[in-house]
């Protein structure tokens, strides 16, 4: 009895390993000389270049070979809650893997030092790619002390059991270890890949086993991956080159999180973002990831709009003509908070959410909505300054990260010619909220909807797509940020570029041209505030936009200035101030809003005088006071301004070229009445 139950015992094994044998497939793992491996050993047997038949190191199963004794740098994150990683456990399932793939032993060093065969010469060299080294910040984390719980996480990881429904993907003993996603019996199972993975990772369908996309809250953070499965890179079909380096399947939405992540040796450690190849060393790791695929490459099929070369645009007279990224002091990060206080920078990601961002259509939401692009992105609230809005549902409350009431905006004369208003919101003059609000004395209606009691006789009824002669949109109650910042070729507005304030070839990142005036340096009359105005656009008095656009295409883009120079406009002497002196939109109008309060300057229509070009006068007919008003009953200006005086009553004096600078401002001192 006892021998027939051993025979049964040992033919039921002999048929399993012959079953088990039939489905592995060892591939690069088979180290014989007829093995796939690009590295090539003696005569053993497949498995014993691992496993030993008896005996072994007493650690692992059956295991031959030395274990690595590396001390390793393991990963970190400033969005990871498993903060506490252990040195992989000698003998455990990582060790095993990593006594080859670190590179410090085995097949990288040339010889295998095996259990009991002693040392075995190699031949050939491992792949670099499967080299891990000892800098684990670049690979995936395993082997915590305690895998915490994560609003990203499927949450059954905390319980110890991943969120695959087939089994394949497993925690041991509630720890993600090499094997959780590494068979390394079997190269095929994936047979794109190629990598011993346990399952077919098309579609990121391993990533998901543990990262889910259902809302779930954990220590009061949202879960961001929820509009991954509707997003564009989780959908789009545009085929991808071997060359893109975005993943080794045949579509962008295949490669899924792969396009933009990577298991092992990241370019970028926290996040394991894929980056270029090779890395570019001056440049921003987030913006190095989306640019893979947004440089109008042909990488992807079909390309995509060359987001890239926005950033590289020049204006003829500005240093910046896009927003600028990150010069490595300021760099994003994704635990920032919201509001960016002393650390602005424009990354790809501070304006768009790669997890949730949506392919833009031919049609566009209507003011203020934000752009399908930004969905899921954050913002501020306009209505505070302060509060962060999460997700943002208006387009400026994205903007409002950096130019709103963020602390520490630096002043640089590198995106054009600022001017410097009369009136200012007192504590930041910066601050476009401000200039922006409902309460302001009058603004663009960017974050309200218009309420001017004034009429607007020079208001179309449609802006005018760029080249200036086709209708685009139709005006509405509220306008975005974008129909004045945005790149000078984005197909919204019937050009061929992407839509949006990358860059553009005019200063300020505006759309279409729009000149400011200035005054020659120096001291009165020669030049300074009062002297006469540099004309920048003799005989160019045209609204027209396309290849040679006005002086104010981008006013003419909304305003009929044929009725705004007319003899019907609102103001009677505008064409007497811009075609006899020159003086652009800019000198008496500022293009946000009034930002602070004034006595003298209340505002109305975007009046706000910049002091670079204009001077004070008296106020008063006693001279004791001087300043810069606006006298809306009398619908005249009091300032001195292109060699002449406009006086508190209306009239106007020729300044004579002897006129001091220290004399300007004084109720008569050195006025030469005009005749």
């Amino acid at each position: 009895m006892k021998f027939w139950f051993t025979c049964v015992v040992v033919i039921v094994l002999a048929a399993g390993m012959q079953a088990q044998f039939a489905g592995d497939v060892l591939g690069a793992h088979d180290l014989s000389p007829n093995g796939q491996s690009p590295v090539k050993g003696g005569a053993l047997p497949p498995c014993q270049y691992c496993h030993a038949p008896h005996s072994g190191t007493g650690k692992g199963p059956l295991w031959a070979q030395t274990f690595s004794s590396q001390s390793y740098t393991l990963y970190s994150s400033t969005t990871m809650p498993n903060q506490a990683m252990r040195q992989p456990i000698t003998g455990g399932l990582s060790s095993l893997c990593l006594s080859c793939h670190d590179g410090t032993i085995g097949p990288a060093q040339g010889t295998l030092r095996m259990v009991p065969n002693g040392q075995i010469a190699l031949q050939g060299t491992m792949n670099p790619g499967d080299i891990l080294g000892s800098n684990m910040e670049t690979s995936h984390p395993f082997n915590f002390n305690h895998l915490q719980d994560s609003p990203d996480l499927v949450a059954s990881v905390a319980q110890g059991q991943s969120g695959d429904v087939t089994n394949h993907v497993k925690l041991f003993h509630g720890n993600v270890e090499c094997e959780s996603c590494h068979n390394p019996h079997v190269q095929n199972t994936d047979s794109v890949s190629l990598n011993f993975l346990v399952l077919n990772n098309t579609a990121g369908a391993m990533c998901m086993a543990c990262h889910g996309t259902t809302p779930r809250t954990v220590n009061n953070l949202p879960n961001p991956l929820v509009p991954w499965p509707t997003s564009i890179h989780a959908t789009i079909s545009n085929s991808t080159l071997t060359a893109a380096n975005v993943g080794v399947y045949g579509t962008v939405a295949q490669n899924s999180c792969g396009s933009c992540h990577v298991e092992h040796n990241a370019n970028s450690p926290a996040r394991l973002l894929r980056g270029t190849t090779p890395p570019i060393s001056s440049m921003d790791t987030s913006t190095q990831n989306c640019i893979n695929c947004h440089n109008g490459n042909k990488n992807i099929v079909p390309s995509l709009s060359n987001v890239y070369a926005e950033f590289t645009k020049t204006s003829p007279t500005a240093k910046y003509a896009a927003h600028p990224l990150p010069s490595g002091t300021n760099l994003h990060d994704a635990a920032e908070a919201i509001l960016l206080n002393n650390n602005r920078h424009s990354t790809c990601v501070d304006c768009h959410n790669p997890h949730g961002a949506q392919q833009v259509g031919s049609t566009f939401p209507n003011p203020p909505q934000i752009r399908v692009s930004q969905n899921a992105v954050n913002g501020i609230s306009a209505s505070d300054g302060i509060t962060p809005v999460s997700p943002a549902q208006n387009q400026y409350e994205s903007c409002f990260r950096c130019h709103g009431t963020s602390s520490g905006k630096p002043t640089s004369s590198g995106f054009g010619y600022l001017p410097t208003r009369a009136v200012s919101y007192a504590s930041d003059p910066f601050n476009v909220i401000q200039e922006l609000a409902a309460s302001a004395t009058s603004s663009h209606p960017v974050t309200h909807a218009s309420s001017s009691a004034f009429p607007q006789p020079s208001l179309l009824s449609r802006m005018w797509q760029q080249d200036g002669a086709t209708q685009g949109r139709q005006m509405g109650a509220q306008i975005f940020c974008t129909d004045c910042h945005n790149s000078d070729d984005n197909r919204e507005f019937g050009g061929a570029g992407p839509s949006g304030p990358h860059g553009s070839i005019y200063p300020h990142i505006l759309e279409r041209r729009y000149e400011m005036s200035q005054v020659n340096q120096g001291a009165f009359p020669l030049g300074g505030p009062g002297s006469a105005i540099t004309n920048l656009f003799p005989g160019q008095l045209t609204s027209a936009g396309g290849a040679a656009p006005g002086p104010w295409a981008l006013c003419g883009k909304c305003h009929d200035l044929t009725n705004v120079l007319g003899s019907g406009g609102s103001f009677q002497y505008h064409s007497n101030h811009v075609a006899g002196d020159g003086a652009s939109c800019s000198v008496c109008h500022t293009a946000h809003g009034m930002g602070g309060t004034s006595t003298t300057i209340t505002g109305e229509r975007l009046v706000n005088f910049d002091t670079n070009v204009v001077a004070p006068n008296a106020l008063d007919a006693t001279g004791l006071t001087s300043g810069i008003a606006y006298n809306k009953t009398k619908n005249t200006c009091i300032l001195v301004c292109h060699m002449s005086s406009h006086n508190y009553d209306g009239t106007v004096t020729q300044l004579s070229a002897t006129t001091s600078n220290a004399q300007l401002g004084k109720a008569t001192g050195g006025l030469v009445k005009k005749k």
